[in-house]
């Protein structure tokens, strides 16, 4: 009798064990943590990011949805990346840009002057400016993360993929971003490659009205010379936001092979007289009229949205016509 009763307490014991360890069994294949942590977290995706820039350092939603930019290369980046904005400044907008012209997009006032109520009434999660809104930055940032984004011109290039790798973490756009720069690089070299065959020296002047300045290496437009290899007709051209003021006997006596001209009048929709103004007496006598090798370069891309993808390709693509 006793060991039966023995016999019994065994097969019990035994029963118990084994439902036991179906228990722990059930908890692993329902996905149960029985260890306590959460390993889950780790999957998780960062929703901001913190974005280092000349003005600061701006914590930034990733994907923001409501985007007002005061900078048209940045514009230009996001149109081609079909990322869209809610505002920005419409007193002048490129003409390859003239869809956003459309009361579809707010007006957020000038590139130099925003309309501080109308971004309020938006509330953006993101604002983007650049060197003409600068001043502004401490009240912009008050309304929404607010981001810089200007070109340095003594390193374009670098400043540009910077830019817009920036663009590329924000919007979670790398690849594509990597994929467009890749695309400039390959027509960059090719045009170096035909300046440096060439060997012909290269002047870039802006006119604007009756009056002409020139740009050399190091300066607003200066891509022309440090990045796209066109030999500059005189290396000792003081760099400046507005170029070093210049007479047509300084063309005449320069000389060049080629004469590259912005027209900020038609940039600014004040009609173009370029032409007339350039090709007078003295400017005749210069090798690059002579040869027909006078070239009035696109204003609102050069004078307006520099920096941008599709603006940085066309002038690669414009200087390198130069070269056909």
């Amino acid at each position: 009798m006793k060991k039966f009763i023995m016999l019994v307490l065994l097969i019990g014991l035994a029963m118990f064990a084994a439902a036991c360890g179906d228990s722990g069994n059930n908890d692993e294949a329902e996905g149960n943590d029985t260890s306590g942590a959460n390993n889950g977290s780790s999957e998780e995706t960062a929703s901001t990011i913190t974005v280092e820039h000349e003005l600061g350092e701006t914590e930034v939603e990733v994907n923001p949805e409501k985007v007002v930019v005061f900078d048209l290369g940045i514009l230009d980046a996001l149109d081609q990346l079909d990322i869209d904005v809610v505002g920005l400044p419409k007193s002048v907008i490129p003409g390859y840009l003239n869809k956003y012209e459309s009361d579809d997009y707010a007006n957020v006032g000038s590139l130099h002057e925003p309309d501080f109520e109308k971004l309020a009434e938006i509330d953006p999660d993101l604002i983007i400016i650049s060197g003409r809104a600068s001043a502004s930055y401490d009240q912009l940032s008050e309304l929404a993360p607010t981001v810089f984004l200007g070109v340095d011109a003594t390193r374009y290039i670098d400043s540009f993929k910077e830019n817009m790798h920036t663009l590329g973490k924000i919007f979670d756009r790398e690849a594509d971003i990597e994929e467009a720069l890749a695309s400039i690089d390959a027509s960059v070299e090719e045009l170096n490659k035909k300046a440096q065959a060439a060997d012909k020296k290269g002047l870039i002047i802006l006119a604007n009205d009756d009056k002409i300045s020139a740009y050399g290496p190091n300066s607003r437009f200066g891509l022309i010379h440090d990045v796209f290899g066109v030999p500059a007709s005189d290396e000792n051209i003081d760099a400046s936001t507005h170029g070093m003021n210049v007479s047509f006997e300084y063309v005449m006596e320069q000389n060049p092979d080629k004469l590259y001209v912005i027209d900020r009048s038609a940039a600014i929709n004040d009609g173009s007289s370029a032409e007339q103004i350039v090709e007078n007496k003295l400017v005749k006598n210069t090798t690059a009229f002579k040869e027909d090798q006078i070239y009035y370069l696109s204003a609102d891309v050069w004078y307006l949205a520099g920096g941008g993808l599709q603006s940085v390709q066309q002038m690669v693509d414009e200087i390198a016509a130069s070269y056909e």
